[in-house]
């Protein structure tokens, strides 16, 4: 049995201009960076938009890609870039008027549906309601699976600092929902 390459194996193929390493790493990674950027994206037209951008971004820097990183990283790197280009746009104060919505669920009976609906939102809005830097580790860490290494790279600071964002992110996402049934208790 022998082991697929690495990531950054194919990239440096790619580099050489191997095409089916490209297309590897396309099948990789494209999902994970996909829903990186709908959870960070403040504006559902651009998620398509930054996630081809992205690809585009590594196509055109892959003669100087130097495997100094994971390549996920690197990757998420160009995204990080490209969605810090447009949010500092004029255009970015206005919003498209459709927040993202969480992925829907498996078809269910109408009942179990609607609620795994309202769960989904409800811990949509509570990812979205975090500190940015909270917000942005904790996507990373559970929704695209980088590890403290890579999200430490990505966000240019220590390990132990990504590790406080997280801690602090499940500690407010965990007293938003302790706090959540007391809430509904209140509207009832």
């Amino acid at each position: 049995m022998h082991n697929p390459p690495s990531d950054e194996v194919l990239m440096l193929r790619y580099r050489e201009g191997d095409l089916s390493a490209f297309e590897e790493l396309y099948r990789r990674h494209s999902g994970g960076l996909y829903r990186f950027l709908a959870w960070r994206s403040p504006r559902r037209d651009w998620v398509d938009e930054i996630a081809q951008d992205s690809w585009t971004g590594l196509h055109q820097a892959r003669a100087q890609y130097q495997p100094q990183a994971s390549f996920r990283t690197y990757l998420y790197q160009i995204a990080r870039n490209r969605l810090t280009d447009l949010l500092r746009q004029p255009q970015a104060l206005v919003a498209d008027g459709s927040a993202l919505d969480p992925p829907e669920p498996a078809r269910q009976g109408a009942d179990a549906e609607l609620e795994a609906r309202q769960r989904d939102r409800a811990l949509h809005a509570a990812i979205h309601a975090l500190p940015a830097e909270q917000k942005e580790a904790l996507i990373l860490q559970q929704f695209s699976g980088m590890s403290l290494e890579e999200i430490a790279a990505l966000v240019a600071a220590p390990v132990e600092t990504v590790k406080s964002r997280l801690r602090y992110a499940m500690r407010k996402l965990r007293e938003h929902y302790a706090a959540a049934p007391s809430a509904r208790e209140e509207q009832a």
